[in-house]
């Protein structure tokens, strides 16, 4: 599924609620830590991560790339 982004990048916590993940971004800090996140294949933990188009995020076995 492609996350189309306006901005030159958007952390992982915004990148959660544009993919309908979560509801509020306040649910980010809960939610980085509860779910199994891949960024380009490496598991991410941190809400502020930048992520740039490109970028490939895997949440709970969906896939998703940054465009």
């Amino acid at each position: 599924m492609e996350i189309k982004i306006e901005t030159e990048y958007v952390t992982l916590g915004q990148f959660l609620k544009l993919a309908d993940l979560i509801s509020s971004g306040g649910e980010a800090k809960f939610a980085v830590k509860e779910m199994d996140i891949q960024v380009n294949g490496e598991a991410e933990n941190r809400r502020g991560r930048k992520l740039y188009r490109q970028d490939t995020v895997d949440v709970d076995g969906q896939s998703f790339i940054i465009v």
